[in-house]
């Protein structure tokens, strides 16, 4: 009988466990997850650094996760988790960088890398002309290669 009352007693402790999501060691509810989540999205994995740290299975992204997913739990605001990101590793860990002084040779590299290439089809193409006729020594020199 006293089991069966520790065991109701107990079932809405469970139903509430339900709720929580428990990930990279840290328990939140759904709604917090989701924060993390979208946090993680926005970081570069440093070790992939093409994937964000959310789709990535290197150690350090899953501690990013776990320093993410502490600091949401705790309450603190998403900039305030990003600005610690950025301070701790660099602008570099953006997927998406902002715009600023630091950034502008990032941005324009397209534009630059058609730039010249534009620039080198047409200065090459202009160059390409009929080669100069052979003077009687290298016609000479020739008419020999090609004898032997």
């Amino acid at each position: 009988m006293r089991r069966l009352l520790l065991l109701l007693a107990l079932l809405p402790t469970l139903a509430f466990a339900q709720d929580m999501v428990t990930r990279d060691g840290v328990t939140m509810t759904p709604a917090q997850e989701t924060r993390a989540e979208a946090i993680g999205d926005q970081l570069r994995c440093l070790v992939c650094q093409n994937e964000s740290i959310e789709d990535s299975n290197a150690k350090l992204a899953a501690q990013l996760r776990g320093i993410i997913r502490t600091q949401v739990v705790k309450g603190v605001p998403d900039k305030n988790i990003m600005d610690y990101m950025v301070q701790r590793y660099g602008i570099f860990v953006l997927l998406k960088p902002p715009v600023s002084p630091l950034t502008w040779l990032l941005y324009a590299m397209p534009v630059l890398a058609l730039l010249c290439g534009l620039a080198a089809f047409w200065f090459g193409r202009r160059k390409s002309g009929a080669p100069a006729p052979l003077d009687d020594a290298e016609a000479a020199r020739l008419e020999v290669l090609l004898r032997e």
